[in-house]
Parts: structure tokens; C-alpha cells; sequence
């Protein structure tokens, strides 16, 4: 790549780990998406000569483009503009539109506040109408404005709440300055292929195999990720390049012929996204013991509306199981809360429970505490089961913590639903 960007996240509640940084990674992934190679991104704190100090070590490695995020708030802490002005060799200066702007958004907001004083408010942001002189103003999404300082490199400065970056990063994007230091970068194909149940050592052992046998291998760039218990594979390659293509081609054919069965998405489509469209004309419920909800909660997220999704329920007493469900009693005595047997019996009451006709049941031990030699922390049972007679169970133990095993298992029970669906059981 010819184009090469960094980032500087700004804020102490950041630096800290008050507050987690969500900037950083999706502006990486939108710079990703232009074709721009990002070198770095850096944290600092709320203090003048830190953030000087990211803005010229980032100058130093010659990138041709610096976003910044956070530090364009009312108070005295909040010091992004004056300092990317200074670093720029800009003077600081009243835009009087953009503070009658500003001015607008604080009074319509103030009108819900009506113990608070509007003109102190009104003067306290009068800050935010600095700009570096020459600067390109983002127009707020909030209250706070962004500017694009053209130069070398050009400064991008965005707000720090996500909701307001987003959409202004979109705006900045699509400046002549922004184009013009972005201009050389190199186009390239991107492609997704995800997988589940492959551990990473037996990707690595194909890909060095791959290296060997595919011809072009070495015009692809592939990064891998484990996330959720599932393979992430993103490929770039120049699409001009046939090459290239052919060597992407080559590749998928080797995975497709040693991994077929963990190949479960080619075109980058999430395991949710897949059970969206699986169930269509379907009604869900869910049983929940270990997984406090989360199963349903991901399940709904995709619904919009949720009209596939009839209901859930979260029992962790055996009584709630027997009184909710309808799972004897007796059958919990002899195997156990955390069995197959009894995560048949509460995929089915909830089936019952809510005249569905898809259900999926989780029963486990999250931990900490509480589990045995046989049945050991992670150890958790899970059942698919269909009204047309499919059912699908299985007991897996799964690493980590508990908010670990919480997650993997919502992973794992949609890729049992996807198999039960699909008939790839």
C-alpha cells in the first residue's frame, strides 16, 4: 500500500479502562475498506503535551493521514482542536456560523432543562466554534463540530462518542482534502470465510500447506482471528490481479475440501444472520440455565420485530425447571441438572410452553465453583428440537471463565440450530 494512516484515541476514561475504546477498531475497519494500510493506534490521556506528543510520533513515521478521536467537548479538559492547531501550524479562530450553529443545538437542548442557565451553557460551548484557521468544519452530529486540517499529514478530528464519529467520519471521508491525502492508495478485494469447530493450529497447518501447493498463494494477505469459537479468515488480494484471483480461488478450494464440514459462511455472513434466514416462517423459544438469556437476547437482535421469536425462559433452581418446564423431577435426580436428558426435557416444555416450533435448550456450569470431577466448570449440555421430529443434543466442555463459557455457548447452541435446520446434523 502507497497510503498509510494512523489514530489517536484520546481521553483519560479510555486510557484508564473506564471506558472501553470502540473507536479505534471500527475506524481501523473503515480505513481497511479504502484501501488505506493503518500503522498505528494510540492511546493518551487528557493532557496537552501527551497528545502532542501521539500527533508527532505518528508525523515521524511518514503517514499521510491522522484521525483523532474525543476532546472537542465545552470543558477545560476537552483540548483536541487548540492542539492539532497548534501542531499544525495554524492559528486558532472564531467561525461565527459554526457557533450560531452551535448556539441552536445547546438552546434546543436547554429547553428540557429549565433550572439550568441557557447563556452560561451557551458561552461554556462557545469553545467548540475554535477552529484551526484553513480548516474544513464537520458539521456537529452532536454538540460537538469536527474539522479536517489539510496538510501533510492531513488531521481528521472526530468526536469521541461513537454515534457522533460514525456518521462524521462518513462526512470527512468524502472531502476533497480527505481524497486528496488518501489518492494513491491501492484498491484491493476483500473476502470472509468463517468456520466453526477447526482449531487454529489445523487452519495453520492448511494455510502452510496451501502456501506450498496453490500457485499466486503469495499475492494474498491473510490475517485469522478467534473470536466466540469461531475461525474468522479475511483474504485481500488486488482484484485486478488474475493471479491473485485464482489464488484466492485455490484456496477456498483447499479449505472447502479439508475443513467442508467447519465451513460454514464463504461470503462473511454471521452464523446470526444465517439463523435470521433460517428461520423465516418459524416461531422459536428458548431454555436457558447457565446462559442467563443471552442465547434469546442474540436471537432477538437479528429479529428486529422478533416475530420469529415466541419467547424465553431462564430457570436455574430445579423446582423453576419442574415448574416451568415441566421436566420430572425424577429425571433431574438421576442425571444430573446439567444433562442431555435434561436439556431434552426442557426443549421440549419450552416448545409446549409457547406453541413453537423450534426450541433450543442450554443447561451447564458456568462457574465459578460449583462443578465436579465428571462434570467439571464448562461442562454444558444443549438440545435442538424441532416439531417435525429433529432433534439434536449434545454435551461440550468449553474453556474460560464464566462470561467465556456464557459466550461460547450462545455460539455453539446457533451452530447446533443451523445444523438442525439446514439437516447437516
Amino acid at each position: 500500500m502507497s497510503v498509510r494512516a494512523g489514530i489517536v484515541v484520546t481521553g483519560t476514561e479510555v486510557l484508564t479502562g473506564r471506558v472501553q475504546d470502540r473507536n479505534g477498531p471500527w475506524l481501523a475497519d473503515r480505513l481497511l475498506e479504502l484501501g488505506v494500510e493503518l500503522g498505528h493506534i494510540t492511546l493518551c490521556g487528557d493532557r496537552p503535551a501527551d497528545i502532542e506528543a501521539q500527533l508527532r510520533f505518528l508525523a515521524e513515521q511518514g503517514v499521510d493521514l491522522i484521525i483523532t478521536s474525543g476532546g472537542l467537548g465545552p470543558t477545560a479538559d476537552d483540548m483536541t482542536v487548540e492542539i492539532v492547531s497548534r501542531f499544525c501550524g495554524r492559528e486558532l479562530v472564531l467561525d461565527a456560523g459554526l457557533e450560531a450553529t452551535i448556539g441552536d443545538i445547546v438552546t434546543r437542548l436547554m429547553a428540557r432543562f429549565p433550572d439550568v442557565d441557557a447563556e452560561a451553557v451557551i458561552a461554556a460551548n462557545r469553545k467548540q466554534a475554535l477552529v484551526p484557521a484553513g480548516a474544513v468544519i464537520l458539521d456537529p452530529v452532536g454538540t460537538a463540530p469536527g474539522v479536517v486540517v489539510p496538510g501533510t499529514p492531513t488531521v481528521v478530528v472526530l468526536p469521541g462518542p461513537p454515534r457522533e464519529l460514525q456518521p462524521m467520519w462518513q462526512t470527512a471521508v468524502a472531502t476533497p482534502e480527505v481524497q486528496a491525502a488518501i489518492a494513491g492508495r491501492t484498491h484491493y478485494r476483500q473476502q470472509t470465510i468463517r468456520m466453526f469447530g477447526l482449531p487454529e493450529s489445523g487452519l495453520a497447518e492448511t494455510l502452510r500447506d496451501a502456501e506450498r501447493s496453490v500457485a499466486g498463494f503469495d499475492r494474498l494477505e491473510i490475517t485469522t482471528c478467534l473470536r466466540r469459537g469461531e475461525l474468522e479468515i479475511v483474504t485481500r488480494y488486488e482484484p485486478e490481479s488474475e493471479e491473485a484471483a485464482a489464488a484466492y480461488a485455490g484456496l477456498l478450494d483447499v479449505l472447502r475440501e479439508r475443513h467442508g464440514r467447519a465451513l460454514f459462511s464463504e461470503d462473511g455472513a454471521l452464523v446470526d444472520d444465517q439463523i435470521a434466514g433460517l428461520l423465516a416462517g418459524r416461531r422459536i423459544a428458548t431454555a436457558e440455565s447457565c446462559t442467563a438469556g443471552l442465547l434469546a437476547a442474540r436471537l432477538t437482535e437479528r429479529a428486529g420485530s422478533s416475530a420469529y421469536v415466541a419467547g424465553g425462559v431462564v430457570v436455574y433452581s430445579n423446582a423453576a425447571k419442574t415448574d416451568l418446564l415441566g421436566v420430572d423431577a425424577a429425571l433431574i435426580d438421576e442425571h444430573g441438572a446439567v444433562s442431555e436428558p435434561v436439556a431434552e426435557a426442557m426443549a421440549a416444555g419450552v416448545l409446549q410452553r409457547f406453541g413453537a416450533d423450534t426450541a433450543v435448550a442450554i443447561t451447564g456450569i458456568a462457574g465459578p465453583g460449583g462443578g465436579s470431577e465428571a462434570k467439571p466448570v464448562g461442562t454444558v449440555c444443549f438440545s435442538v428440537a424441532l416439531t417435525e421430529g429433529a432433534t439434536l443434543t449434545r454435551t461440550m466442555r468449553l474453556p474460560g471463565d464464566r462470561s467465556d463459557v456464557r459466550e461460547r455457548s450462545t455460539t455453539v447452541a446457533l451452530h447446533l440450530l443451523r445444523r438442525a435446520l439446514t439437516g447437516d446434523s
